[in-house]
């Protein structure tokens, strides 16, 4: 995830993983759907999906970002029982906060290149910059 974000401009150069608290300087915050990891996304059931999305929808409310950034459609489909979601910005707000879907690095991904997956990580910095000053969640 840290090359797909530095490469789309989000950051000036490329974080260690143990840097991402300084995602924050830069005005990203990065969460995930569901708390527990895995090796695949299919290994998680619906009703964690459905809970995570219970608990980014809380948090979003309190933090009240211009956006919240989904990492993975599947994983936003299922959280936010949204079918036609694709990847890009969604019709959908929750409260004044847009969203929008960002593709999943994961290795499953196999169509989507880093260079592409940046492209689309850069569309999403160039919305949230032009809407002014703001947090973007990132889950």
């Amino acid at each position: 995830m840290q090359i797909t974000v530095h490469l789309s401009g989000f950051t000036p150069r490329l974080l260690k993983p143990s840097e991402q608290a300084e995602l924050l300087s830069y005005g990203l915050g990065i969460t995930n759907v569901v708390a527990r990891a895995t090796a695949r996304a299919d290994e998680l059931t619906a009703e964690e999906y459905r809970e995570g999305g219970r608990i980014l929808r809380a948090k979003v409310e309190r933090l009240r970002p211009k956006f919240l950034a989904v990492v993975g459609v599947t994983a936003y489909r299922a959280a936010f029982d949204d079918r036609t979601a694709r990847v890009g910005p969604q019709e959908r707000t929750l409260g004044s906060s847009r969203v929008w879907v960002l593709p999943n690095p994961s290795g499953l991904n196999a169509h989507w290149t880093a260079a592409t997956m940046a492209e689309e990580f850069a569309r999403l910095r160039h919305a949230a910059r032009h809407q002014g000053p703001s947090s973007e969640i990132t889950s």
